[in-house]
């Protein structure tokens, strides 16, 4: 999974840097260069990964490295999704000078956080930058292979850390909620598969996020697991991640019949909600590789699968349960703005 994510991190780093150049939003003046350091240090790590992947599971000393490595990832992760917060939010400071009549004391007050904030932001891209240089030194010491695989981009969808409410969701909500809550499963099948389908950037893995964490859907699960999917789709990385979600720990074999027992043990007797975010592919029988050790889990367990596909929902077998997300309107989207808008204003 480090590979996904480290590729997905350099397009972000690139995305991130052009924001700030084309619509001249300057959070963190003087960063290029620490963001250039980070994306080459990414790109030297990123050749390498294919075989550290594969040796970890016998030499311990290359996967405490690859650990690091997920560490640093994930923290640099979380830092550009701020950053991008940030970004957002002054385009909106921006928009509320012309649209709105705010008093300047707490907009100056807000200012100052702002700053501070920013800051913050720098100093923390310096100090992963330093942490994750040394990662890369330390790779010399492995003589990992250089590799490069193919890996579809995957598209990261733009997202506002600081909302934390819903707009125009409530009924679809309610309906995925009351499907993950019911006794039945298609068929009487043990496991329902509820795909959620809509077009990229309409805020699908957000809605997911809203029913796994909704109370009554946490207190009637024995255990959640979220795996991020993307593409391509490679059945053993996602074996190992529901592993690592039901079980907290890696596994340490690459064999796919292994990992399947693995699940099929872990799963059983259980009612469990499994979420696949972002599934692409249409190929059925890797699909059915991956669901049918589920099938071991207690009655009641449901597999929430998002995707932009409607092909995927058909290949799931799973049509007659989609939740399809549409457009909001006008009236939501105006809300959504002016809720985003004044969200400073209203936290003073």
């Amino acid at each position: 999974m480090a590979e996904a994510l480290i590729s997905v991190l350099i397009e972000q780093l690139a995305s991130i840097i052009q924001k700030q150049v084309q619509q001249e939003v300057r959070l963190v003046v003087g960063v290029e260069k620490e963001v250039a350091k980070l994306t080459s240090n990414f790109k030297t790590i990123e050749v390498v990964l294919n075989n550290a992947e594969e040796r970890q599971v016998k030499e311990v000393d290359v996967r405490q490295w690859l650990e690091r490595l997920k560490d640093v990832s994930y923290e640099m992760d979380d830092l550009l999704d701020e950053w991008s917060t940030e970004i957002l939010k002054q385009q909106i400071q921006q928009t509320k000078k012309v649209c709105f009549c705010i008093p300047a004391p707490w907009f100056c007050f807000g200012q100052v956080s702002q700053v501070t904030l920013r800051r913050d932001i720098a100093v923390k891209i310096k100090e992963l930058n330093e942490r994750l240089a040394l990662i890369v030194s330390e790779r010399q010491n492995y003589n990992f292979q250089y590799t490069k695989r193919e890996i579809e981009q995957i598209e990261r969808q733009k997202s506002s850390s600081f909302v934390d409410k819903t707009f125009g969701r409530v009924d679809e909500k309610d309906k995925v909620v009351e499907k993950l809550l019911s006794g039945s499963g298609q068929g009487g099948a043990t496991c329902l598969v509820i795909p959620i389908i809509g077009m990229g950037g309409i805020g699908k893995t957000t809605f997911a996020q809203l029913a796994y964490n909704d109370e009554k859907v946490q207190a009637h699960f024995h255990t959640r697991i979220w795996v991020c999917v993307s593409d391509p789709f490679d059945e053993i990385k996602i074996a190992k991640a529901i592993i690592e979600g039901l079980k907290k720990e890696t596994p340490a074999s690459n064999e796919l019949h292994t990992l399947k027992s693995i699940i099929h043990e872990s799963v059983k007797g259980k009612k469990f909600l499994l979420v696949l975010d972002d599934v692409w592919s249409q190929d059925y029988l890797k699909w059915e590789q991956l669901k049918l050790p589920l099938q071991n889990g207690a009655a009641g367990s449901r597999i929430l699968v998002t995707t932009g596909k409607e092909e995927v929902a058909r290949m799931v077998g799973a049509f007659t349960d989609m939740v399809n997300l549409e457009v909001l309107s006008e009236d939501n989207c105006w809300a959504l703005f002016y809720h985003i808008a004044l969200s400073d204003r209203e936290k003073k």
